[in-house]
Parts: structure tokens; C-alpha cells; sequence
């Protein structure tokens, strides 16, 4: 009985530290920090897609941790070209859930890794390769409503059309 309890305490002490190390390594992403990663898939994309007169991506959030120097944010993705003659109406783009690596180097972040899951029929298993569970999970049930992130990539073509 003795040694039973003693188990569960330590199993419960042990469970306990596991999530304390969890969320001890999360971090909040900064506005500095997001626009490092819009920067960097505006250019990643540059070259995959139609020529645009402008592009703008936004994206949500689902997590990020830290380990020394380097950042892991799990995303998802929205991405558009746009043209002065089409208005708002986006020529090119994708929406796609990423995790990206960024690089603390004396102050300034630079990205250190970028992947997203593969299309088509291998794009749930990977998803849940790269991502953690949960995020996985959010994920997929983005990808149905663009992670609402429509209305905000819209405001963004509009405010530069008015420029």
C-alpha cells in the first residue's frame, strides 16, 4: 500500500515537471517576429507564383517555443498577389500551415528553417509530423475558413490601394 502511493506521487511530481518544462519554453510572438516571417514567405513565394504588383501575407498563430537562441512558431499561412488593375481581387497565393524556425543573432531574428506539410494525400500525416498534436488539429480545421485570416490579407490590398 506504502509503495503505492509512493508511485503515484512520484508519477504525479513527475507528470507535473513534464508540463511545468513544457510551458516554461513558450514564448509570445513579437511584432518584430511576425514581421520576419511575413517578410521571409513574401520572398520564399516570390518566384513560385505569377508576377504581382504587391503581395502580403498574414498569418495565425498557433504556438511557439524556445530553445536556446532558436524560436519555433507553428502557423498558419495566407498568401496573395495582387494587381492595380484587379483591385482586390488576388491573382496568386496559397494558404498552407508552416512551422518556421527563427534565429536569434544579436538581437535580430533571421529565419533558420521553413516547412510546410506536403500536398495531396500526405498532407495530414505530415502535418502531424511537424506540428504538435494540438496545433495539428487547429490546423485542419483551418484550412475550411483560411484561419480567418481572409478579412485581414483584404484589409491589407485596400489599404495599399489607397496609397
Amino acid at each position: 500500500m506504502q509503495f503505492g502511493l509512493i508511485r503515484m506521487i512520484l508519477i504525479i511530481l513527475l507528470l507535473t515537471g513534464c508540463n511545468a518544462m513544457d510551458r516554461s519554453s513558450a514564448v509570445e510572438v513579437t511584432s518584430e517576429m511576425n514581421e520576419v516571417i511575413s517578410d521571409y514567405i513574401i520572398h520564399y513565394y516570390e518566384k513560385a507564383y505569377m508576377k504581382t504588383d504587391e503581395q502580403f501575407e498574414v498569418h495565425k498563430i498557433y504556438g511557439a517555443k524556445k530553445i536556446g537562441n532558436v524560436t519555433t512558431v507553428y502557423l498558419y499561412s495566407l498568401y496573395s498577389g495582387f494587381n492595380k488593375e484587379t483591385k482586390t481581387e488576388g491573382q496568386s497565393g496559397h494558404s498552407v500551415p508552416a512551422i518556421i524556425k527563427l534565429k536569434d543573432e544579436n538581437g535580430k531574428y533571421v529565419v533558420s528553417y521553413y516547412k510546410e506539410p506536403s500536398d495531396g494525400d500526405d498532407f495530414k500525416n505530415t502535418l502531424y509530423k511537424i506540428f504538435p498534436r494540438k496545433y495539428a488539429a487547429q490546423a485542419l480545421n483551418d484550412t475550411e475558413n483560411l484561419a480567418g485570416l481572409q478579412d485581414e490579407l483584404q484589409q491589407k490590398a485596400e489599404a495599399w490601394l489607397r496609397n
